[in-house]
């Protein structure tokens, strides 16, 4: 049964860090793009940062770029998502996702197919 499980959410002030983790088990994901998300009510899911398991190619959505850094830990089976500089509108919950990599170039167009259950991320001005 695959699994992902986030962690490390929770409330900080502007420009403050926060490090999401996704710990992930179940199978081996060597041919997996990881990937995390957020969502706020209303609005539709927005892809923030994607890696390939293998090879370490990354994604960012332009609002995230330079503030957020996606690594992974094979050795561990995590995959974590270094917020630095968090803004107000950086506040919604946060999920970790898993897919079998499709990569177009630079462009990420892995489905995915496996969901964490999310992790509140609050970002007061």
């Amino acid at each position: 049964q695959v699994q992902l499980v986030e962690s490390g959410g929770g409330l900080v002030q502007a420009g403050g860090s926060l490090r999401l983790s996704c710990a992930v088990s179940g199978r081996t994901f060597e041919s997996y793009t990881m990937g995390w998300f957020r969502q706020t009510p209303g609005k539709e899911r927005e892809k923030v940062a994607a890696i390939t398991w293998i090879g370490g190619k990354t994604y960012y959505a332009e609002s995230v770029k330079g503030r957020f850094t996606i690594s992974r830990d094979n050795a561990k089976n995590t995959v974590y998502l270094q917020m630095n500089s968090l803004k107000p509108e950086d506040t919604a919950v946060y999920f970790c996702a898993a897919g079998l990599s499709l990569w177009l170039g630079p462009r990420d167009r892995t489905r995915y197919d496996y969901w964490g259950q999310g992790t509140q991320v609050t970002v007061s001005s």
